[in-house]
């Protein structure tokens, strides 16, 4: 006797059993290609998901992705006040491989990769559907998996992962269980500490660039990826996302060791992680612009001395260097009552730093109305210019600045 299912194939209509992908002899299924497991849904369907645990030895590059320093000053910048008592367990690292990047209801994600510190080992795990009709299941393995978190951790996830995410939750009428989560994105914070030295702020060139890791072989490019899946789909030959699994893989333990990364530093910017003096001036201005004032001008000063120190190469060039002056200039006259900015200039002024000088030479112009001391000081920052140790652009910059200062003092003085 024909069943219903023959008849229905005779006529060409593809039933349930043959909408997820038909390897052909030569092709591999997933589970053949990534280790990993099948999990069952409650609803009756399934989904693949491959694990993986990154011990505390491990070492992304240079970088642990195990961090012990606060994340108060990124709490502070992110304006959640969350962040700052959640512990590093409660957060969840997450990223998505899709089927396109315009977002919208047609896009959908087919696999996501998301880790937390499980019993205090960096666990990873990769949720993958076969099929486009897994997706229920997928999203539902999901959820148990960040059922103990109440952080977000992503890389432009706020604009991109979270949203198309939330939207497929909606979609299949599943509560979205990241909803109301504390989010660190990581992009917006990188750009603020690097787009003035990198060219790039891509996640993969922050692993090269700043914490020295380099991708294996198998990585593939990002915009690869819709149209390995759309193959594996049309072909069920699942060699090809061997490079996806590692490709998403790497971002989810790059953004861990990029946030370890990103907290040692603004806990400790002067344990020799930070070597460049465009990295002290961007934590300076993210320090300043926070109202950490005190740290902020320490930052800067530190900037400007390896713009001439051979620590910093290449150094900053001149727009740099002439920021850096006028930031920490101003700063210096925020930081309180005008007798301890006094202090403090005396103090910078003893250890050769040329604004400090200058500073001097404008509060005893403008706010003591003294122009002898006023005077004494501006020659004082034009001596230090002329025996300090500087490139031609940096001592053109201060000697251009004092001697304009100089005549202007000297006709009131009526010299």
């Amino acid at each position: 006797m024909t069943s219903l299912a023959d008849k229905l194939k005779s006529l060409g209509v593809k039933t349930a059993n043959t909408l997820q992908p038909q390897p052909k002899p030569e092709s591999r299924s997933i589970d053949s290609v990534v280790a990993g497991r099948f999990i069952s849904s409650p609803n009756g369907g399934e989904t693949f998901v491959a694990e993986q645990i990154y011990d505390p030895d491990y070492l992304h590059g240079n970088t642990s992705p195990y961090s012990q320093f606060p994340l108060s000053v990124i709490s502070q910048w992110a304006s959640d006040p969350r962040i700052a008592d959640m512990p590093i367990h409660k957060f969840a690292f997450l990223d998505t491989e899709t089927s396109g990047v315009s977002g919208g209801t047609g896009t959908f994600a087919f696999l996501v990769g998301a880790a937390r510190f499980v019993e205090g080992r960096f666990t990873l795990k990769q949720f993958f559907m076969r099929d486009p009709a897994e997706e229920p299941t997928m999203l539902d393995a999901l959820i148990h998996f960040l059922a103990p978190c109440d952080g977000l951790v992503t890389f432009n996830g706020k604009a991109f992962d979270a949203p198309l995410l939330a939207t497929r939750y909606k979609l299949h009428r599943i509560p979205v269980p990241f909803k109301d989560h504390a989010h660190i994105d990581l992009l917006p914070l990188a750009r603020r500490l690097w787009r003035d030295r990198l060219p790039s702020r891509a996640l993969k060139y922050l692993e090269e660039h700043v914490m020295g890791f380099t991708r294996a072989s198998e990585e593939v490019p990002g915009y690869e990826i819709p149209w390995l899946y759309f193959d594996y789909l049309r072909t069920g030959d699942a060699r090809p996302l061997g490079g996806v699994f590692y490709h998403n893989a790497m971002d989810v333990v790059a953004m861990a060791a990029l946030l370890a990364h990103v907290s040692e530093i603004l806990a400790d910017p002067y344990n020799g992680r930070v070597e460049h003096g465009l990295d002290f001036i961007a934590l300076g201005k993210l320090f300043e612009d926070l109202g950490h004032w005190d740290e902020a001008a320490r930052l800067f000063e530190r900037g400007l001395e390896l713009a001439h120190s051979a620590e910093s190469a290449p150094g900053l060039d001149e727009a740099d260097f002439g920021v850096a002056v006028k930031r920490i200039s101003i700063l210096q006259k925020k930081r309180g009552e005008m007798e301890r900015a006094v202090e403090l200039w005396k103090a910078a002024a003893k250890q050769g730093h040329i604004y400090a000088h200058i500073e001097l030479a404008k509060y005893y112009e403008h706010k003591m109305r003294d122009v002898k001391k006023s005077l004494r000081w501006a020659k004082s920052a034009r001596a230090q210019a002329e025996k300090a140790d500087l490139p031609a652009y940096v001592r053109k910059h201060w000697l251009k600045e004092i001697d304009h200062r100089l005549e202007r003092l000297a006709r009131k003085a009526g010299l």
